[in-house]
């Protein structure tokens, strides 16, 4: 948790000193479509996932006429994916399973926007903290139906994930946007050797919708 305090006091602090005029805050809120990338074992069984992401934004202007601007946000983001269905046989009994892993993460992209009129395009760093991951498996036996959950412990996965993000999008000038955001991971998801997730990194997008507040000044 003292590391979660950290880089986010470190990052808003940055962005303050740096802000010249007409700092605005707001909140967003939108849908994630993630999947794992990299040099994976059997990568046709990971399908691609539909999640949450949502939280605090804020914006400080660089520049008077507001062309360039620094935006941190705080953002807690359901990432992972789906199985693919996987069928066979035991005892002359049929075995099918489908499910999907949720990682759930903090996160705090600090990131350089270009404001040209009501577009926009952003781009920079991003730290996420990984909260926790829950695995959601649906099996058929036979005509019979059985669901587990469990939390999967994450000791030898990377708590702390950095990575990178860029987007595109839209704001009008009484702060409604939506924008479109590609999140890459630098760092791989498991600290050590540990399966098929030795290679993997987290790749998403992001959809969102936001509102910014109008400047105190």
């Amino acid at each position: 948790m003292k590391k979660i305090v950290l880089f986010i006091a470190a990052a808003f602090s940055i962005s303050f000193a740096q802000a010249q005029n007409g700092p605005r805050v707001g909140i967003k809120a939108g849908v994630s479509y993630s999947n794992l990338s990299g040099d994976l074992d059997n990568q046709d069984i990971y399908d691609n996932k539909f999640g949450f992401t949502g939280g605090l934004t804020a914006n400080f202007p660089l520049t008077s006429d507001g062309f360039l601007s620094i935006q941190p946000e705080l953002l807690y983001t359901q990432k992972g994916y789906q199985y693919s269905d996987e069928k066979f046989s035991r005892a002359g009994v049929d075995y099918k399973y489908k499910g999907d892993v949720n990682f759930n993460y903090l996160e705090l992209p600090v990131l350089l926007r270009v404001n040209a009129g009501g577009l926009f395009f952003e781009g920079g760093p991003q730290l996420s903290y990984l909260l926790g991951v829950r695995n959601n498996t649906e099996i058929q036996v036979g005509g019979n139906k059985y669901e587990d959950k469990d939390v999967i412990d994450k000791d030898d996965l990377s708590e702390l994930e950095i990575g990178y993000a860029a987007g595109i999008g839209y704001q009008l000038q009484n702060g409604l946007s939506i924008g479109l955001r590609y999140n890459g991971s630098i760092n791989s998801l498991a600290k050590e050797d540990k399966d098929e997730l030795t290679n993997a990194r987290h790749s998403a997008f992001l959809l969102t919708v936001g509102f910014l507040l109008p400047s105190g000044r």
